[in-house]
């Protein structure tokens, strides 16, 4: 008999032979893919242990589906250097939805290129190549990879900071031990190999469905100074509908694209002139953000906020004392030079908040002190990541910060995700989660003692299982000087968006030495908490064009509704019954240009407008009006007074039609 050891499965405890594998632990299971073991994802491969904890991963998890991702991606770049021998790797990781590969080519690929990789990556899947994990020290992964220079820089980078110096360099090196995966043909032959950290598939053959998207170009460690490289997206499923589904969802999010809409509907634009990242509004797109403003600025007052303003710029001393310099400093614009200082664009509110907070003397009485504005701020993003109104370098954020004590922090933190919820549920945003985003323990990015963390993590964590909403992990990816949570938003068509974001702050307090006067006579430190409900409110309407399609809600509509006259003659009649729309301060508009009434009616849909009016002899005559919807739905005969009140209606109980 075997020797036997003692593993838990799954959180039950078993027997198993000494020398089992991960695979044939889970043999009867084809859809795991891979293995947790204490924690840690590995290979199916893998030899369990003694004691081992071991959990399933299956191909349609997230990590499985990483693990499917980045597999294709090494077969891409072995069809690659197939077909092109000359290419020189970059980096391949998985992303959200897919994956993607640089190179160093001397040309840039084309579509034919694509397909002829996507061909010869169909052939290396059906040949069951094994994906084998091989342990490699520093110099003999320097001499297999001799003739990869963007390899040879990776292993010189090794360790963590690797990650923190290229997006995407964790799949290939890290703290522990390098290691390289071979790409095996079923008889023993080397098909292709590549420095690696995995787990990877077990073959090539476990790839379901895939397709590559698209070229584009990238910056290797995202520097211009670097050489560019050529960047191969592509995407991997589950299986064939799984696919299929993700490229009908890819269409509709094209259609609903808001850089497209925005043009059509006339909303807002890019000029060149300004530069990148920075949207100008035009009057239909200026009612919207209005509305929101409008909406916003009540919604905090109501909830005991008071409004300030703050200037656009400041002497560099007052980002150093937030400690935003230099962590912050490659995310904001270059310093001016003036009268002898060095000026910054703000790219956030709270420091000049702070200096509100501390002009005077505080007591305890006035705590909890909200300060709220909406503040513009100027970020300098990379021009490869700027997209559309949802990622600018100049936004505007309906920005707060509360200043309570630190008995008052959850009680405030409820109140802020409460505030947030109803914004969101008021703007048709109703499917969302929470992310508690905390520090990496590990990283040197991160200011204030580990018992303010842990205070600061416990407080939100707290919040947000009370609050009943899915609470999902975010590690590492806290603000430097506090965790937050965010929400985020589910559209229309199931993508999700970061909105609204709470930060505690423990460490500005100490940084601008705010005190506020206690109970007891005593100086105490406030605990400040950060809260923006829209985030920005330009990449907010890019959210809400995309979740709408352009079919804004009635409260929102640039244009709430219109009149079409059958003939000129009606005209009259139709801008008397738009002025007893505006009493009621509904935006209405008679069309009273030369079309037939068939195209202002096409109009009208194509500018999504929610209400038609239109009138001929008959309405005329029954002081009525036919009322037709954007869907194209139509009541005829309707009475003046119930179609203003209708409109007016719809439009203070913010619904959709």
């Amino acid at each position: 008999m075997s020797e036997q050891i003692r593993i838990v499965v799954a959180g039950s405890e078993r027997q198993v032979g000494a020398g089992t594998t991960a695979a044939e632990l889970f043999a009867d299971a084809p859809a795991v893919i891979a293995a947790r073991v204490g924690g840690t994802l590995v290979d199916l491969a893998r030899v369990l242990a003694d004691g081992d904890d071991v959990e399933p991963v299956a191909i349609d998890s997230r990590d499985g589906r990483d693990i499917l991702r980045h597999s294709t991606a090494h077969v891409m770049a072995q069809a690659v250097q197939e077909l092109y021998p000359e290419a020189k790797l970059g980096i391949g990781p998985p992303v959200e939805n897919g994956f993607y590969y640089d190179f160093d080519v001397a040309e840039p690929f084309t579509p034919d290129d694509l397909k002829s990789v996507e061909k010869r990556m169909q052939q290396i899947v059906k040949e069951r190549q094994s994906f084998v994990r091989r342990p490699v020290s520093d110099d003999e992964a320097r001499a297999e990879l001799a003739g990869e220079p963007y390899k040879l820089e990776l292993i010189g980078l090794k360790s963590e900071q690797a990650a923190a110096t290229l997006e995407g360099a964790s799949a290939e090196v890290g703290a522990g031990e390098l290691t390289i995966y071979d790409n095996v043909k079923p008889d023993g032959e080397l098909a292709w190999k590549d420095l690696c950290r995995g787990p990877h598939l077990p073959t090539t053959r476990n790839i379901p469905a895939f397709k590559l998207m698209r070229v584009a170009a990238a910056y290797w460690r995202g520097s211009e100074k670097n050489p560019q490289l050529q960047r191969i997206y592509g995407t991997a499923w589950e299986s064939r509908d799984a696919l299929k589904q993700y490229l009908e969802r890819l269409a509709e999010a094209e259609r609903r694209d808001h850089r497209k809409l925005g043009r059509e509907l006339d909303l807002f634009s890019f000029p060149d002139e300004l530069g990148s990242g920075l949207p100008v509004f035009h009057p239909k797109g200026g009612v919207i953000k209005r509305e929101m403003e409008d909406y916003v600025r009540r919604r905090h007052l109501e909830e005991g906020f008071q409004y300030v303003g703050t200037p656009h710029i400041s002497k560099q001393g007052l980002f150093e004392t937030s400690g935003h310099l230099p962590y912050y400093a490659d995310g904001m614009f270059p310093p001016m030079e003036l009268e002898g200082s060095s000026y910054y664009l703000k790219a956030m509110n709270c420091p000049m908040h702070n200096l509100i907070f501390r002009s005077r003397g505080r007591s305890y009485r006035e705590l909890p002190l909200r300060l709220f504005e909406f503040g513009s701020v100027y970020r300098y993003e990379k021009s490869g990541v700027v997209h559309g109104l949802t990622r600018v370098r100049g936004m505007t954020q309906d920005d707060s910060h509360s200043y309570v004590t630190q008995e008052q922090a959850a009680d405030e933190i409820t109140h802020l995700l409460n505030f947030v919820l109803g914004l969101l549920k008021d703007f048709g945003l109703d499917d969302y989660y929470l992310e508690l985003s905390t520090r990496d323990p590990e990283s040197d990015k991160f200011i204030g003692t580990d018992e303010q963390w842990e205070t600061a993590t416990r407080i939100l964590e707290e919040v947000g299982t009370a609050s009943g909403l899915e609470l999902v992990p975010d590690p590492g990816g806290a603000a430097y000087y506090g965790p937050k949570i965010s929400v985020q938003t589910r559209d229309a068509i199931g993508r999700s968006w970061q909105m609204s974001t709470i930060q505690l702050d423990f460490n500005q307090p100490a940084r601008f030495e705010l005190e506020y006067q206690a109970a007891d006579g005593s100086r105490q430190q406030p605990v400040m908490i950060h809260s923006a409900k829209f985030g920005s409110i330009e990449r907010f309407i890019g959210v809400l064009v995309e979740h709408y399609a352009g079919a804004f809600p009635p409260w929102l509509a640039p244009v709430q509704a219109v009149g079409i006259p059958i003939a000129d003659e009606h005209v009259p009649y139709l801008e008397a019954v738009a002025a007893k729309l505006r009493e009621k301060g509904i935006r209405v508009e008679v069309d009273d240009s030369d079309d037939r009434m068939q195209k202002k009616i096409r109009n009208a849909q194509k500018q999504k407008i929610p209400f038609m009016l239109i009138a001929g002899d008959d309405d005329v005559a029954k002081d009525a009006v036919s009322f037709r919807y954007r869907d194209g739905r139509q009541k005829n005969g309707v009475p003046v007074d119930d179609a203003v009140a209708e409109i007016a209606d719809a439009v203070a109980r913010r619904i959709q039609v």
